[in-house]
């Protein structure tokens, strides 16, 4: 799956797994990134609010996020 930024220079993490429905709430997407529930670049990122740029590769519940510009 690919993610337009739309004109924004990055988008967060927590707000990504939102806003493509992969989780229910803000403090779920908080627990199972901070459980290593999430992938960035296929390496574990921990971070809840990480930046993510054009070129970045999530991978979380079974899903590949490519960010675009």
């Amino acid at each position: 799956m690919e993610v337009q930024l739309n004109g924004q220079d990055y988008i967060q993490l927590n707000n990504l797994l939102k806003a493509l429905s992969l989780v229910g709430t803000g403090g779920e997407a908080k627990m199972r990134i901070l459980d290593g529930e999430a992938f960035l670049n296929g390496e574990v990122c921990e971070v809840i609010r990480k930046k993510l740029y054009p070129g970045d590769v999530i991978e979380f519940s079974g899903e590949e996020i490519i960010i675009k510009e």
